[in-house]
């Protein structure tokens, strides 16, 4: 049996769910499987899109008022309905009406989107590597600029070291540094 599973979202508790949870219920959704978050789309953790992709089962068909309800990005957005795919498990906006993975049309819409997402991956990364090369060839190389011998964390750090009354550890705490960048300062 098909249950319709719904999800809403809004980004600040001062926003009103209402509008997307009565647009759930009108598509099927009992109040009782429909999961709630009033927390930026940006956040990685959310609590109520947990609970509503662990109640998920093969069969089921998740069910979100709009796309960006649902995913922090685009690519977030097409792994999440991939791993339902792969679980059996539909996929439907609301507002984006061709996007609904029970039906053919709507499974082509969402690879299109998947390959589009995939292409801009790509992109990004291509112009990533050439910008780096483009810096190195002018002589610029990333990441932080060398410590010296005579800065201030360096002696301290070695000076700490030599008076062996702290361990590692506790030096890499006072100092705010981590352990590889502690042995770094040593090797100055």
């Amino acid at each position: 049996m098909t249950r319709f599973i719904g999800y809403a979202r809004v980004s600040t508790g001062e926003q009103a769910l209402n509008h997307q949870i009565d647009a759930l219920i009108k598509s099927g959704c009992p109040k009782e499987l429909i999961f709630t978050d009033k927390i930026s789309g940006s956040k990685s953790s959310r609590p109520g899109l947990d609970k509503c992709l662990d109640e998920l089962k093969e069969g089921d068909t998740l069910i979100v008022w709009r796309l960006d309800r649902l995913g922090r990005s685009m690519s977030h957005l097409v792994n999440l309905i991939e791993s339902l795919l792969e679980q059996k498990i539909g996929f439907k906006s609301i507002q984006d009406g061709a996007i609904d993975t029970t039906t053919a049309s709507g499974e082509l819409m969402f690879n299109m989107f998947s390959a589009l997402a995939q292409f801009e991956r790509r992109l990004i990364q291509e112009r990533t590597k050439a910008g780096l090369d483009a810096a190195r060839a002018r002589g610029k190389f990333g990441g932080r600029p060398a410590k010296s011998i005579d800065d201030p964390k360096v002696k301290m750090a070695k000076q700490m070291h030599l008076n062996q009354s702290m361990k590692i550890n506790e030096i890499c705490t006072s100092l705010n540094i981590s352990r590889a960048t502690f042995y770094r300062y040593l090797s100055l």
